[in-house]
């Protein structure tokens, strides 16, 4: 094989892994509730190891400013990209550098927007609860059997709740305590290599 071929190959190579990599965490971000854009900025990102700018980074990935723009503000907010400065660049443009400490990532996300959402949907559930309860006096006896029924109801759904906080704490907790090394050598029989 000449070195042009072997060159060819490895480019070859190269682009179908990244390819592979950024349509597959553009599929990971849909699954979480994610833009498949979000998915792919990241995607590069982390793949491309030196800061981009918003314009490379529509070059990139062949796609608009306004949504490139749009999504990298959300990554940002979410913890898994960042701002940064880089030297020797005297431009006024943005760059940006993926967070590659995925455990940092995680714990953002659990952190921000599955503890906000629980926090919030209780906070329903409870105002709800007072609701009825402020209004049963005036509540004919068939209105108290349904405002009790739901009373009852929203009970139960609030204790799934507090069990997802409990869940959601825990998760957090371990994750502060996870080794990746020694995680990525574990196989799924929970054999370690």
């Amino acid at each position: 094989m000449s070195s042009t071929n072997g060159t060819d190959a490895s480019t070859k190579a190269l682009k179908v892994v990244r390819d592979s990599m950024l349509d597959g965490l553009s599929q990971l971000a849909d699954y979480f509730g994610l833009s498949k854009v979000m998915g792919q900025l990241y995607g590069a990102l982390l793949l491309h190891g030196e800061p981009l700018s918003l314009d490379e980074l529509m070059e990139t990935l062949e796609i608009s400013k306004a949504s490139v723009s749009t999504n990298i503000r959300t990554l940002e907010h979410l913890g898994m990209v960042r701002q940064v400065w880089t030297k020797g660049k005297g431009d006024r443009r943005k760059y940006y550098e993926a967070e590659t400490d995925l455990l940092r990532i995680i714990k953002s996300i659990i952190t921000g927007r599955e503890m906000r959402d629980v926090e919030r949907a209780l906070t329903v559930m409870q105002d709800n609860i007072d609701l009825l309860k402020k209004t049963e006096a005036v509540m004919s006896e068939g209105e108290q059997q349904t405002a009790a029924l739901y009373v009852e109801r929203i009970a139960q759904i609030q204790a799934m709740f507090r069990f997802a906080q409990l869940v959601i704490t825990s998760l957090l907790t371990t994750v502060n305590e996870l080794d990746l090394q020694t995680i990525s050598k574990v196989d799924l029989g929970g054999k370690e290599e």
